[in-house]
């Protein structure tokens, strides 16, 4: 039978532990890891082209995808817009 320090370190879900994430950088944006596996978009520097946003749960390529298609004008939700 496992010790209870052992049972408790098999508790502890994985998103407990801070670890550094990687940053993405993007055409002028930064896209940040978040530890419910969703996404922040932020621009780089300032004047913001685009207002900083949230994507859902998916790869850095469906994000990349996202952003694209808010820069090409399909979501008029930044400033631009």
């Amino acid at each position: 039978m496992p010790k209870r320090a052992q049972l408790i370190s098999m508790a502890v879900s994985p998103y407990a532990i801070d670890l550094p994430q990687p940053v993405v950088r993007y055409r002028g944006f930064v896209l940040i890891p978040q530890r419910d596996l969703s996404w922040l978009v932020r621009p780089e520097r300032s004047p913001m082209a685009m207002l900083p946003f949230r994507a859902p749960a998916s790869s850095v390529a469906d994000v990349k995808a996202l952003l694209d298609w808010r820069l090409s004008g399909g979501g008029c939700r930044g400033l631009l817009g």
